[in-house]
């Protein structure tokens, strides 16, 4: 079988889905707005079977049985959710019906106040948008986001309609690689935080093997090839959709800084990628329905690797 890269699928919705959802959740409130994650819901477990199929793997891999119709219906629901969010934690002032407990703040701001800058290294588990939540809460954090604009559009588009102060945020990881590190490295002298994902690679993007949910995955090394450059400290962050309208953001240490000698490099980088990857693997099992990468993330040939529906596309 073919094994295409998770790029390959398209964005899900368009551009009028898109605003549609904005409207109803602007203008109809969240709750009104909720209750059309059920025909969502519906509709793309019946019409997105690559989504299916890796959503029904994945569970069945951590929860340690078949995973039933209700967990993956559970499990894109969940997805939905959380990307209905993204409309009121942007919109100016809606974000404050959100019950946000933060873990970790403490280790955060002692990092930021020694000036220096650092990287914040977070995955696709559950919300990464809450941490502009955080930069509202706390406007004397300099929050920059890696993001690839050119992946999903409608996204974009929606994201910059809600808040066009969102620009100035982003670092556009679809400008390519030199340009990606040239932008991080400018932001993190200024002493800003700059969040990045790190549980996906881009196409062409060099990965190494980590052991994740008992099997070998591909994960990108570039988050800390770009650290060792800089000599920045890394810090690790997980937004947790708990239910109703709480999350959690958790805030860990990762690395004060990361050194990569040349003559050590695999060995340095497997280290790194293994600390990463146990990290991933425990918040992933906390709640298993905060896991958005719905597509083969072994790159195991059971199913076709795929990208979710309407998941923007981030370095």
């Amino acid at each position: 079988m073919s094994n295409p890269h998770w790029t390959d699928r398209p964005e899900g919705g368009g551009h009028f889905a898109i605003w549609l959802i904005r409207s109803i959740a602007l203008y109809g409130g969240r709750p009104f707005a909720r209750l059309f994650l059920y025909p969502i819901t519906l509709y793309f477990y019946l019409r997105r079977r690559p989504e299916r199929e890796a959503s029904r793997a994945f569970l069945s891999r951590v929860l340690g049985r078949p995973a039933r119709t209700l967990d993956v219906m559970r499990h894109i629901h969940r997805f939905a959710g959380v990307i209905l969010d993204r409309v009121f934690l942007l919109a100016r002032d809606d974000a404050r019906q959100f019950q946000l407990e933060i873990h970790g703040l403490d280790l955060l701001l002692d990092t930021y106040r020694q000036g220096r800058g650092m990287l914040l290294l977070g995955s696709h588990v559950g919300s990464f948008e809450i941490l502009r939540v955080l930069a509202r809460e706390r406007p004397e954090v300099k929050l920059k986001v890696v993001l690839d604009k050119s992946q999903t559009p409608a996204i974009t588009e929606l994201l910059h309609a809600l808040n066009p102060a969102i620009g100035g945020s982003v670092i556009d990881a679809s400008e390519g690689g030199t340009a990606i590190v040239l932008g991080i490295k400018e932001a993190v002298e200024q002493g800003a935080v700059v969040a990045l994902l790190g549980d996906r690679a881009r196409p062409q993007e060099p990965t190494r093997q980590a052991t994740f949910l008992g099997e070998s995955a591909p994960l990108p090394v570039a988050p800390y090839l770009i650290a060792s450059v800089l000599d920045t400290p890394v810090l690790l962050c997980f937004g947790l959709y708990r239910g109703g309208n709480r999350y959690s953001l958790h805030f860990e240490h990762f690395a004060e800084r990361i050194e990569i000698p040349r003559n050590e490099r695999n060995v340095r980088l497997d280290a790194w990628l293994a600390r990463y990857a146990a990290r991933l693997e425990h918040h992933a099992r906390l709640d298993p329905y905060n896991w958005f990468n719905f597509y083969d993330f072994w790159h195991s040939d059971r199913i076709e690797p795929v990208v979710a529906a309407g998941e923007p596309r981030r370095a």
